[in-house]
């Protein structure tokens, strides 16, 4: 029960940044952004950063993912000293404030996304790749909960299970499962995954 209200009050979190970088910057800039990903992994419920490289040099925008398990770890990190320190280098080699845009719930399953706005991939896509994840998940958790199946009334067995099979869905199978298909989920976009 615990568990499922944190995912309420203290949700998974993506940030994403889409930033331009002045002509010429791109060595350096991508030098703090590599200090910048290896900071992060130093924080609690840093799940993964993945950079999307600009697809036209003439027009150098980066799109950054910061991936965190809770909203509270995330606010942990942009309040840390060690990320305004690296913001400051990166301020001298950009162009702008950037966009910065916050999801949180089960829309951060499907955070590879193109150069303009958050899309997902297609539907049909997404409910493929999702039913490839879920279904052997879902049996694992139902032989990890067959010992106390018994002893549990019926709807609280229900309950344990789709939180247990919903916090494994959000944190851990399809944020690789989403790495894992990316290519056939989005095939157009130039990516390097730290």
């Amino acid at each position: 029960m615990t568990n499922s209200m944190d995912q309420t009050s203290d949700p998974p979190v993506t940030v994403d940044i889409i930033q331009k970088i002045k002509p010429g910057c791109e060595a350096e800039f991508e030098q703090v952004l590599t200090e910048l990903t290896e900071a992060a992994k130093a924080f609690e419920g840093h799940l993964g950063t993945n950079l999307f490289r600009p697809s036209d040099y003439a027009n150098p925008e980066y799109r950054i993912l910061f991936k965190f398990d809770h909203l509270s770890n995330l606010q942990q990190w942009e309040a840390s000293a060690i990320r305004r320190r690296l913001l400051e280098r990166a301020k001298r080699l950009t162009v702008g404030e950037g966009k910065w845009q916050t999801l949180n719930g089960l829309e951060t399953w499907f955070t590879l996304s193109t150069q303009q706005a958050i899309v997902p991939p297609p539907r049909h896509k997404m409910l493929l790749v999702t039913c490839l994840a879920a279904f052997p998940t879902a049996n694992v958790v139902n032989w990890v909960l067959l010992p106390i199946n018994p002893v549990l009334p019926p709807f609280f067995r229900q309950l344990l299970g789709m939180v247990l099979l919903l916090s494994l869905m959000t944190y851990v199978v399809m944020p690789r499962a989403t790495k894992l298909f990316a290519g056939w989920l989005y095939p157009k976009l130039n990516r390097s995954f730290g």
